[in-house]
């Protein structure tokens, strides 16, 4: 999603334009998450800062966070800055630049939308948050009207008789929840990202199968080789995801880039929900989509490339169980996808520190299907000379060192 939507956006602004991907566009990271564009989401994910939460994952008993033993040496560093940058001194200025993002993320994918054909894949329903347990549903409630008046969002808090109205496939006897109103949800996350890709080709941009990590510099500019021969280009993005570092380390650059894997199951021959729902005390997330509907996991911490180890899958299915009839598996493994996060939960987004013309867009985390086109546009902009719409410094690779 982020790499399609730079592409379009530099289009727009003139440029010749090659998007470079090993797969079609969509089929990684953007296939797996939960369809959501996700206005709400003005406050990033903090690491957890309550104790039994803390002695929950790390004694493996959770749904919503497992990790793998031989990744935790790796990760000591980056997930130290992220408990830092979570707690009460700095997050308030991380969450204010979190939310200047996602408050334009309707509005630039509304035009995409549009342009590419692709209005009848999205349903603005909204999203609800469920409860189980009364204090955690009012904590909450109060919570989320405190956000919805500080960012101008719009939600409903729902008691127990109200959400078994709204949604009556849901049987666990419930607390209440909170629907958030201005989330859009999308049946098939890696088919809106292909009809961006289709509308940028339909624009005069090429689509080239290739490796994109394999760029190097090149005289003034870069130089990527591929089956077919190399593109030469001045300027060139970064836009890899959780595999960016990949790229960076090779041309000397050591970002604290880390990844939160994440699973999802398909089930078919069950109850129906009319809008996504996250058990937000278990951590995993229910969405109607195309093949069915669609069980989505909390975070993995563990490498990028280890093995599947789908023990979130299993637990999250018996949760949700208690709270409908999910039918069946389809016949398929879970699927694995990792999200490329930064300890301060901002991404990295401007010109590399080293080297002229390269460029990153990059450590959306949980929120770069809601960000593509917004990401896109303010790279664009930094590219093309631009006066940007959001003021780029919290976003700058500088910050890092």
């Amino acid at each position: 999603m982020i790499g399609t939507c730079t592409a379009l956006h530099l289009q727009q602004r003139g440029y010749d334009v090659v998007l470079v991907d090993r797969r079609e566009p969509g089929q990684e990271t953007s296939l797996g998450n939960a369809g959501l564009i996700q206005r709400e989401a003005v406050e990033p994910y903090p690491f957890p800062r309550q104790w039994g939460k803390l002695l929950q994952a790390a004694l493996g008993l959770g749904v919503d966070v497992h990790y793998h033993l031989s990744a935790l040496p790796s990760l000591v560093r980056p997930l130290w800055r992220y408990f830092v940058d979570s707690g009460p001194a700095r997050y308030p200025r991380q969450v204010q630049a979190y939310a200047r993002l996602i408050e334009h993320c309707l509005d630039e994918h509304r035009p995409l939308i549009e342009q590419a054909g692709a209005a009848e894949a999205v349903r603005p329903v909204g999203y609800l948050d469920v409860y189980r347990t009364g204090r955690v549903w009012e904590a909450a409630a109060r919570d989320a009207e405190r956000l919805a008046l500080a960012f101008g969002l719009r939600c409903t808090v729902l008691d127990a008789a109200g959400l078994a109205q709204a949604e009556p496939a849901l049987r666990h006897p419930l607390a209440g929840a909170v629907h958030w109103q201005d989330p859009w949800s999308v049946r098939d996350p890696a088919e809106l990202v292909s009809a961006y890709a289709r509308l940028f080709v339909q624009r005069g941009g090429r689509l080239v199968r290739g490796d994109a990590t394999a760029l190097t510099p090149h005289g003034r500019g870069w130089r990527l080789p591929l089956p077919d021969g190399a593109i030469e280009a001045p300027v060139a993005v970064v836009a890899l995801g959780p595999w960016s570092d990949t790229l960076l380390q090779r041309l000397g650059y050591r970002l604290p880039l880390f990844v939160k894997r994440g699973y999802h199951q398909h089930y078919t021959g069950g109850g129906v929900l009319q809008r996504p729902a996250l058990d937000a005390e278990r951590g995993f997330v229910l969405v109607p989509m195309r093949r069915g509907l669609r069980l989505t996991t909390g975070a993995e911490f563990a490498h990028r490339d280890a093995p599947a180890t789908p023990v979130q899958v299993r637990r999250a299915e018996a949760a949700a169980r208690e709270l409908m009839d999910l039918g069946r598996a389809l016949d398929e493994p879970p699927w694995l996808g990792a999200r490329p996060c930064t300890p301060d939960m901002l991404p990295i987004m401007g010109a590399a520190p080293r080297h002229p013309g390269l460029w990153f867009n990059f450590g959306h985390s949980h929120q770069g299907f809601t960000l593509g086109p917004v990401a896109g546009r303010l790279l664009a902009e930094m590219i093309a000379g631009e006066p940007p719409f959001v003021d780029p410094a919290p976003y700058r690779p500088e910050r890092w060192g």
